[in-house]
């Protein structure tokens, strides 16, 4: 299989109603039947986020999967590169139309930071989206499955 040409993409973060709640581009470096891998710059202001600095313009290298219930954005800094952590949204599966990436997020996520310590977010307000009982323990389950995959290699994706 021939790699895909670098191309520019815009990413759609939608709420449970599939309204945008986020929108910006980023390039897709590679993708296949299973994922879409793409860099994209942070387009807010810098934000101090559980012990990290996100700043405007950091490196985001973000997994988005087509087949599971997650994603996942490896974090660089953008004046020395250096890696900040991962930041993980449990979501229905991705879906890639044309150049559109698109993602529902259910408000559950998990911080990885580069010492391999964990933490999950947002555990509230998942637990008040009225979530059918079969997509909360999807949910569930793609968190706990995410928190094993990152405990034991976190820079394979």
């Amino acid at each position: 299989m021939n790699p895909t040409p670098k191309s520019e993409i815009a990413v759609l973060k939608l709420n449970l109603q599939g309204e945008e709640t986020w929108r910006y581009t980023g390039e897709v470096i590679s993708e296949d039947q299973e994922k879409v891998i793409l860099q994209a710059l942070f387009n807010r202001e810098d934000t101090p986020f559980y012990g990290i600095l996100l700043k405007k313009e950091d490196r985001f290298i973000e997994t988005f999967f087509l087949d599971r219930w997650y994603n996942i954005f490896e974090i660089h800094d953008r004046d020395d590169d250096h890696l900040k952590g991962w930041y993980c949204n449990i979501s229905y599966p991705a879906k890639r139309e044309g150049q559109v990436i698109s993602y529902i997020d259910l408000a559950l996520d998990l911080l990885v930071y580069p010492d391999g310590r964990q933490l999950t977010l947002d555990e509230d307000e998942f637990l008040e989206l009225r979530l059918t009982p079969e997509v909360q323990a999807q949910a569930l389950s793609a968190l706990a499955e995410l928190k094993h995959y990152l405990d034991h290699d976190p820079q394979r994706k």
